[in-house]
């Protein structure tokens, strides 16, 4: 019978000997930073793919240069602090997963000792039925291929040659890796999995952002079920945007987490703390839904106010995840939220979530206004509806007049566009609209029809025709 899941072929082998760019190469992406930093990849990134047929969840690991943490038991390792041993173990934890192992050596170098105690180790850890395929990386011209022949004495078969960087010999790599599933009499599930990046555009594009150090990782992992982002105390352990697509109440959410950010940006052009935070705003640029992250057990800070007008000006809508909540001595949600919003009063209309993402407290919540948020983004008004909207607030408070001595008047408000709303407000050539009038209209909208965590833009038109570029579908 088909599997529920995707066969998982981990990437393992030593530092640098280009395992994530190898990762990239065979899932046609950019998801995992290269460099030539030792242990620039931190947590494990994931990319399914469907090969021949075969649905294959890729697992880039981190590189290893001490093992002594691989074959720990996951009671001791409950108790790792340092993050170089919480990688170690997470990675001997998906070698013992595998359907198939890719492990990589750098041909240019050769056959080092670290690879021969990796080798020891791998199998050690992983089943005698688990494949293992040795693949002999960086073999970008063919003066590499006669060198290959040190890589026998691993005792494993034939190295298959491939160049991560041009593409060289990897289309035959999958095929064998293919050959190697079926031959074990594994196979996919006969639908795409959940998670498989296809075409379709999950409902909800969800983006975990935050400071440094505030949970974000530990969030996702709470949201996702599984442990699959390392957390550590120090700064940036995560480098890279790692994403999950769940179903929750009938709707498809990718939840993304991404690097923490710092006030002070690092200056170097090859700085791996930059590159991933510009990795982040660019998850934040795609996405639908912002999960803001604080630590509620410290202040609001003057970067955290940045960081939500950053996300309002890109008009996505927000939802406040008011973290930590368990490391509060009094926790008063009344007090907390004044004080958010006190601190944040531009955000006002954003819900916000007291939850622990280390006891998994509430954390369901947070789903739950998912959904009510992006149903919310997604409010279409048709032109009667706003017409008798129109009607009943100018009679309630007349349009306030920027300059001039006579008040303007609206013609029509009609909505441009939806997820997130849109609207344009018509009013005379002459006449001039005070910008806390389009507040008091932002505001009698939430009231009347909600629109929560979704921020609302009105623009202004002058002359008596409804905007032409106006949808027909409202």
């Amino acid at each position: 019978m088909p599997t529920s899941k995707p066969q998982p072929v981990i990437i393992f082998g030593r530092t640098n000997v280009g395992k994530s760019t190898l990762f990239n190469r065979l899932g046609d992406t950019h998801q995992a930073l290269v460099s030539s930093t030792s242990h620039t990849t931190r947590d494990a990134n994931h990319k399914i793919i469907n090969w021949n047929h075969q649905y294959l969840e890729l697992i880039d690991t981190a590189g290893l240069s001490e093992l002594s943490y691989l074959t720990m038991s996951p009671k001791k390792a409950a108790r790792l602090t340092e993050l170089q041993a919480k990688m170690q173990y997470q990675t001997g934890e998906l070698l013992r997963t595998a359907a198939v192992i890719l492990f990589v050596v750098d041909a240019r170098v050769g056959l080092l000792p670290g690879d021969k105690e990796l080798a020891r180790a791998c199998q050690k850890i992983v089943s005698p039925n688990t494949p293992i395929i040795l693949v002999a990386n960086k073999v970008d011209n063919s003066r590499y291929l006669s060198e290959m022949t040190v890589f026998y004495t691993l005792g494993w078969s034939d190295p298959w040659p491939v160049s991560a960087l041009t593409g060289m010999g990897t289309g035959d790599l999958l095929d064998e890796v293919v050959r190697r599933v079926k031959k074990q009499g594994s196979h996919s599930p006969q639908k795409p999995p959940l998670d498989y990046n296809s075409t379709a555009k999950p409902d909800y594009r969800v983006c975990i952002i935050g400071k440094t150090n505030v949970g974000k990782s530990s969030l996702f992992n709470s949201l996702v079920g599984t442990e699959r982002m390392l957390v550590s105390t120090q700064p940036h352990t995560t480098r890279e945007p790692q994403s999950a697509i769940l179903k929750y109440q009938e709707k498809t959410i990718e939840i993304i987490d991404t690097a923490g950010l710092s006030r002070r940006q690092p200056k170097a052009k090859n700085n791996l703390e930059k590159r991933s935070m510009i990795k982040s705003l660019a998850c934040l640029k795609d996405a639908d839904i912002a999960l803001l992250t604080l630590d509620i057990s410290e202040p609001i800070t003057h970067e955290e106010a940045r960081l939500a007008e950053e996300i309002i000006n890109r008009k996505k809508s927000l939802i406040i995840v008011a973290n930590k909540w368990d490391k509060v001595e009094e926790p008063e949600t009344a007090k907390f939220t004044e004080d958010i919003y006190h601190r944040l009063p531009f955000i006002e209309f954003a819900p916000i979530a007291f939850v622990s993402a280390k006891t998994k407290s509430k954390v369901q919540k947070i789903l739950d206004l998912i959904i009510e948020v992006g149903a919310e983004r997604s409010i279409s008004l048709s032109n009667s509806q706003l017409e008798h909207f129109l009607s009943k607030i100018v009679k309630h408070h007349l349009p306030a007049k920027g300059k001039g001595l006579k008040h303007p008047h609206i013609y029509s408000l009609v909505q441009t566009e939806a997820g997130p709303p849109c609207f344009t407000a018509t009013i005379g050539i002459k006449d001039n609209l005070h910008f806390s009038y389009l507040r008091f209209i932002q505001n009698q909208l939430r009231y009347t029809y909600g629109f929560i965590g979704t921020p609302i833009s009105i623009h202004i038109a002058r002359g008596r025709q409804i905007n032409p570029q106006h949808k027909s579908n409202h």
